[in-house]
């Protein structure tokens, strides 16, 4: 790299001297010509043919200086990018400084000058705050952009500003997202795509990314007016390097320069992809728009909002419409208004779609800082060095993101008013506690990902909709495919995971004949941490992102019976749930086969039950937790009947939504279900058994919760100890009324 620099160094200092050498003796020789000495003209008397002869000499001089100008430009080009390689220049340099030259370079000491080091970026401030915009619509983008989140976050070493212009689905998701991943020194701020579509949908766009694909123009009006610039970036990004190095890129613009682009690696915009082919008009090859440095400020002064639509309006008289969004418009923008662009060298957007020059944008994979997934094969696209790259995409999407919580030291930042709450009941806790475990779990703030996949559901305009509420891990997998076969209404699903497996979810979700058809199932990943399976927080998650009137709160690894769906929609009119406090029984069977032939209908069941196929859920280990169904009335019953509360009852029941939410300090195995229940009763809700209703356990191995209940006798302490402060909660909450529980507690 230095010899390249030294070379590019002595070309351009030969080239500045002789053009001065040969300029001068072009000046001296025409004088002598005229039999003149250049000393001597001052002080003779000029003719009006000598003032013409000196306006042409001084018009050539200042033609000289201003290629001298131009050529100490290149000069001071070429200490910058000495890294890319000579047919890597991709032409337009002519015209626009690069990402290492600014105003102040031509004034370089001797010393600088001699330097055969190629520089870098002015560092930026310890501490300053960085401000990165990004367009996010959508579940698909909403997954994709917390990948270029986690690469950001993991190089970073300033204060960030996330400012995302969102749909509601986005905004949903990511709120959440960075709610509870509780970043240090990072702040979010949310705008609405959809005051901003007005500004945009005038114009036809042929992009798959659709009108949010044209969002970018806005950002003028759509960030506060009194941020002065912000990076701009595509959810497909991924940082291979601190992002403050770009941000410090904007100390190096021109007076005049605005935007900051690297030029687009392919030849779209060169018209010869195609016969016919006719691109917007650009500059050279033109820009890529997925990394902008945008000087808001400047921006604002100049009309931006304006200018870009003339632009816009101008060229789709004769193109019609846009083939790449936002990009096309940028591109005819800068090709009217050259000297407004900085541009960046290309290793700040290496863009990695089929047929692309991006191999000649650097000589070594340690010269990159930023990659492009920008086709629409993402992973899958053709270029000789994909496996370092897709290798250093898998590394930030299955990078654990609890690790991200990191202090900056030396940058205080402001502690929300959550994180402060937090660290006080933190504070309170006794490390000597034997259940300081337990305790410490319930205060532990999980990673929620909502709608991890596509989710399209709208609940029935009757008010009888119910939607599956349910739980699992990674090793509950396989009962999804089951689950929605057996019931084909909306499903609430969340998944306790870490951030590999929740990918290794998401390709068996796409890989899935099943699920990949069903856009009524949401799945909430909640991100694990910490020693404990936080299996009421988990249900938690799911039954808040139910969006039905009901809710059938149940286990994976229960199957319900064909037709449940319509029955239960049925069953909450007849039983006026509207209007009263119910909860209906669905009773629960197993099976030890891990083939079953499923039942189906209620006669059936009984057949199976009386031939030893199925059995009573539990009846051998635990039959305090569903005996008070009355299995034996159930057999020959015809309307549902009601049952009342006994200790340690579980059962499966559908209620309304406002129902209360599980208690979490009941990690892992033991009484999380039954304290959900025991506080139902506490409410007054009635349990009903339904006569014609029915789901069935399928057998898998033993959870690693429970194997830990049975042969850890501090655990079961610690069980019965949160027992206690359960029951003593219940009795400030609800009163007399709940000492019944601490009764029948203490009589088992």
């Amino acid at each position: 790299m230095h010899l390249l620099c030294r070379g590019r160094l002595k070309l351009l200092v030969a080239s500045l001297t002789a053009g001065v050498l040969l300029t001068w003796l072009y000046l001296l020789a025409g004088n002598l010509e005229n039999g003149r000495s250049l000393l001597l003209a001052p002080c003779l008397a000029d003719t009006p043919a000598q003032v013409l002869e000196r306006s042409v000499l001084e018009s050539r001089v200042r033609e000289v200086e201003e290629e001298n100008r131009k050529i100490r430009l290149q000069l001071s080009q070429s200490q910058g990018t000495a890294a890319q390689p000579p047919d890597g220049n991709y032409g337009n340099q002519q015209w626009a400084a690069s990402a290492d030259t600014g105003p102040e370079d031509g004034d370089n000491t001797a010393e600088e000058k001699n330097n055969t080091e190629c520089p870098r970026s002015p560092p930026v401030q310890k501490c300053e705050l960085i401000h990165v915009a990004c367009v996010c619509a959508g579940h698909n983008a909403s997954r994709d952009v917390v990948t270029l989140v986690k690469s950001v976050l993991f190089h970073r070493r300033n204060p960030l500003h996330f400012h995302f212009i969102t749909d509601t689905v986005a905004h949903q998701i990511l709120s959440s997202l960075f709610q509870s991943w509780m970043v240090p020194s990072v702040q979010v701020s949310f705008y609405d795509a959809d005051e901003l579509k007005s500004e945009v949908s005038w114009i036809p766009n042929k992009h798959y990314s659709g009108i949010y694909g044209l969002m970018k123009l806005t950002l003028t009006k759509a960030l506060p007016s009194d941020l002065s610039k912000v990076i701009v970036l595509d959810t497909d990004i991924t940082f291979a390097t601190d992002i403050a190095e770009l941000w410090g890129i904007f100390r190096k613009f021109t007076d005049k320069q605005v935007i900051g682009l690297v030029e687009n690696q392919s030849d779209w915009y060169l018209g010869n992809l195609w016969k016919n082919h006719k691109p917007w008009p650009a500059l050279g090859r033109g820009f890529n728009t997925g990394v902008i440095l945008l000087y808001l400020e400047r921006l604002r002064r100049l009309g931006w909002e304006q200018m870009w639509r003339l632009t816009a309006e101008r060229e789709l008289m004769s193109m019609l419409s846009t083939s790449l969004a936002d990009q096309d418009i940028f591109n005819a923008f800068i090709k009217q208004n050259p000297v407004l662009v900085h541009q960046l060298p290309c290793f700040w957007n290496v863009q990695l779609s089929d047929h692309t020059r991006s191999e000649q944008c650097y000589t070594e994979v340690s010269d990159l800082k930023v990659i492009h997934w920008n086709s629409p094969k993402k992973l899958r696209v053709k270029n000789k060095h994909v496996e370092f790259f897709r290798n250093l995409y898998l590394t930030f999407l299955e990078y654990d993101g609890n690790l991200l919580r990191r202090e900056l030291f030396g940058c205080p930042s402001q502690a929300s008013p959550e994180s402060v709450k937090l660290q006080a009941a933190l504070e309170d806790l006794d490390e000597d506690d034997q259940c300081y475990d337990f305790r410490r779990e319930r205060l532990t703030v999980h990673r929620v990902h909502l709608y991890f996949l596509q989710y399209e559901y709208s609940p029935a305009e009757d008010d009888t909709d119910i939607t599956l509420v349910a739980q699992l891990s990674m090793d509950r997998l396989q009962m999804l495919e089951a689950i929605c076969k057996h019931w084909e209404g909306p499903i609430s699903l969340a998944l306790y995971m870490s951030d590999a497996e929740a990918q290794q979810f998401l390709r068996y979700a796409q890989a899935s004949e099943v699920l990949k058809n069903r856009k009524n199932v949401g799945y909430h990943i909640v991100y694990k941490e910490g020693q404990f399976y936080p299996v009421n927080l988990v249900r938690n998650v799911a039954l808040r992102n139910a969006n039905t009137p009901y809710v059938f709160l149940t286990d994976v690894d229960f199957l319900p019976m064909y037709g449940l769906y319509e029955y239960l929609r049925r069953t909450v009119v007849q039983m006026d749930m509207a209007h009263t406090k119910k909860a209906l029984v669905v009773p629960a069977f197993e099976t030890l086969r891990y083939r079953l032939s499923f039942p189906k209908s209620k006669a059936e069941l009984l057949s199976m039950l009386d031939m030893g196929t199925l059995y009573t859920f539990r009846y051998h280990v635990w039959p305090k937790g569903h005996a008070p169904t009355d299995y034996a009335k159930w057999r020959t019953a015809t309307t549902p009947y009601r049952v009342e509360w006994e200790a340690d009852f579980e059962p499966y029941v559908v209620v309304r939504k406002d129902c209360p939410e599980y208690d979490q300090r009941f990690v892992g195995f033991g009484w999380n279900k039954v304290s959900h229940v025991l506080e139902l009763d506490a409410q007054e809700y009635e349990l009903m058994v339904l006569p014609n209703a029915f789901m069935i356990h399928m057998p898998h191995a033993p959870s690693f919760d429970i194997s830990k209940f049975r042969s850890s006798s501090s655990y079961r302490n610690c069980l019965n100890t949160l027992k206690e402060e359960f029951h003593q909660d219940l009795s400030r909450k609800y009163g007399s009324a709940a000492l019944k529980y601490l009764t029948a507690q203490r009589n088992i």
